[in-house]
């Protein structure tokens, strides 16, 4: 009877302790490979996962606990993964700045190799013979996304008249958005369908020929005027699995969206609802309007069946893109001197609308590309922030204001945005794919103050750099922005200063990079404490890398590929070894 009962207590300490540690595994690294974002060891061997935390992180597999030693004759061995010579695993990679249901659009029509309007014509034609019933129908509009004029011979804008050339694309309703999505490129029967127009648009522009007559590309804000089809429920989804599917790939395990309108709002709430978000969301609420839309934006904080949804901070805009010569400046662009670019927004619209959601406890993450439209928001940010037209100062750490882009600022506004703590968020590739036209729009000594990565990064009170891409305006894969972080070259490994990479001194070291999108990424959406870095008690998202780009050579980073993208400890893409 006592051998029974004591076998009767092993099994069930047995039971017991498979429900309690069912998910639980470790993954060592005999290369101490892998990198925790984390001050206190940086490095380690092993990491071990119970559920969807991290339960133990060193350079030995963890001990059973307290009586399950006693037990051990009993209980199964310990799930042990060893990674692969030369791999690495890294915290989940975070995307600060991105745009996820355009990513999916631009994916059914990419125009961004094209270097010529000749070439994107011809990916048209090619567009629409693939597709029987838009080649049959020709009221269906053709819509895509990427193209370039700095590419293209002469870096001129292109017109309307330009689909008139070839019998498949006259008469069609072609509306395709530049690759900084600041301008639009439509066809003549688009500017039919949209009807008179106006003589100017406040914070937009409508190209037009020395007859004043329209040529087909609106900038800014004149967007708003196409009569754009609207996308159904079906569209919007496919697009949205088509970037999931591209971001787990990729490594990706969090994303902020900076530009989510209502209506996304509600679809991605559906999506979290019915455990359809295979990674975590931060979305930037937006509402096209100068009154106060706070109400029209739905807070939710770990929102869903796995509470991977966040919505609490709201996404303004101030101007245009350099590439559109659209970016606010101080001074006329010293390759366009009759112009200083687009403010999209007043600065007494911007001062009352961040106040209020300043007041209303939204985080507020403004785009802001040129010196002006920096300066601008520095200004509201700083009266608010000191306090300087309220009664008190605000705690800016509580409130986390964001620069999205900070793309050009003057070495006052850089001193200025460390002094009031507001984060800057960048986007890497953005300096690589500018580098061979943004000294011509700003001059040698703009430039200086121009993607100052490093230096905003030693500013920064907290010592804080999130980094994105702007997807789909750049590519999805991190590592190729980890790779223009710490080189400043271009895919190919050149640059305007040769090898050395661009404006070098501006470059981040890996660990910065690194900590750029993972824990930053994750204190720019108060999410530090729960991911980011690998540490106990922190969510289990973590990415496995077939190499260590924390110490390759800078071209190999670009051939490194994901094993395996895990999520709150579970397997969402490819395989452990």
């Amino acid at each position: 009877m006592a051998v029974w009962f004591l076998s009767s207590l092993g099994l069930a300490f047995v039971w017991l302790y498979d429900l309690i540690h069912s998910a639980e595994y470790t993954i060592c690294s005999p290369e101490s490979n892998i990198y925790t974002v984390e001050d206190v060891l940086p490095r380690a061997k092993c990491i071990t996962i119970s559920g969807s935390l991290i339960t133990a992180v060193g350079d030995t597999p963890p001990a059973r606990p307290g009586v399950w030693s006693l037990l051990e004759p009993y209980l199964p061995a310990p799930k042990v993964i060893t990674l692969p010579a030369g791999s690495a695993l890294v915290p989940g990679l975070a995307d600060a700045h991105a745009h996820i249901i355009e990513n999916g659009f631009k994916m059914q029509l990419q125009l961004e190799h094209a270097k010529s309007v000749d070439e994107v014509l011809e990916l048209l034609k090619a567009y629409v013979r693939a597709h029987p019933d838009i080649e049959s129908d020709h009221t269906r509009w053709i819509e895509g996304l990427g193209w370039d004029q700095t590419k293209w011979p002469g870096a001129q804008f292109p017109s309307a008249a330009d689909f008139e050339q070839d019998p498949v694309l006259v008469g069609r309703p072609i509306a395709l958005r530049r690759v900084d999505v600041h301008a639009m490129w439509v066809s003549q029967r688009v500017l039919e369908l949209t009807g008179p127009l106006p003589e100017s648009v406040e914070g937009g522009i409508i190209i037009r020929d020395a007859d004043n007559k329209p040529t087909g590309v609106f900038v800014d804000n004149a967007m708003d005027l196409i009569p754009l089809p609207k996308r159904s429920d079906e569209v919007v989804k496919e697009y949205f699995e088509t970037t999931m599917r591209e971001a787990l790939k990729y490594g990706l395990t969090s994303v902020h969206d900076a530009d989510s309108n209502p209506s996304d709002i509600e679809f991605y709430k559906r999506q979290a609802e019915d455990g359809n978000l295979p990674i975590r969301l931060y979305l930037m609420g937006n509402v096209q309007s100068e009154e106060y839309w706070g109400s029209k934006i739905q807070r939710l904080v770990n929102y869903g069946k796995d509470g991977r949804l966040n919505v609490r901070s709201v996404k303004l805009f101030t101007d245009g893109a350099l590439g559109s010569w659209g970016a606010a400046l101080l001074e006329p662009y010293s390759d366009k001197p009759d112009t200083t670019g687009i403010m999209r927004s007043s600065a007494k619209v911007l001062a009352s609308l961040i106040s209020q959601f300043q007041k209303d406890g939204w985080q507020t993450n403004v785009h802001c590309i040129g010196d002006k439209a920096n300066h601008v928001v520095l200004d509201i940010y700083d009266d608010i922030i000191t306090g300087r037209n309220e009664s008190e100062a605000v705690n800016v750490e509580a409130w986390r204001p964001r620069i999205e882009h900070a793309q050009i600022m003057t070495p006052e506004d850089l001193a200025r945005m460390a002094r009031l703590g507001v984060i800057a968020s960048v986007q890497p590739t953005h300096a690589t794919s500018d580098m061979w036209y943004a000294e011509t729009r700003l001059g040698s000594s703009r430039i200086k103050g121009a993607y100052a990565y490093q230096t905003l990064l030693q500013a920064s009170p907290h010592n804080v750099l999130p980094l994105g891409s702007d997807f789909p305006v750049e590519g999805v894969n991190p590592l190729v922005g980890f790779y223009a972080a710490v080189s400043r070259l271009s895919v190919d490994g050149t640059s305007p200063h040769g090898q050395t990479g661009w404006y070098s001194n501006e470059r981040l070291s890996r660990a910065q990079a690194l900590k750029g999108m993972t824990l930053d990424a994750a204190y720019a959406s108060f999410m530090e404490h729960e991911i980011g870095s690998l540490r106990i008690g922190k969510k289990a998202d973590f990415v496995v890398l077939d190499k260590d780009i924390m110490s390759i050579e800078f071209g190999e980073i670009l051939s490194t590929k994901v094993l395996a993208t895990v999520v709150d400890g579970r397997l969402a893409y490819g395989a452990l070894p």
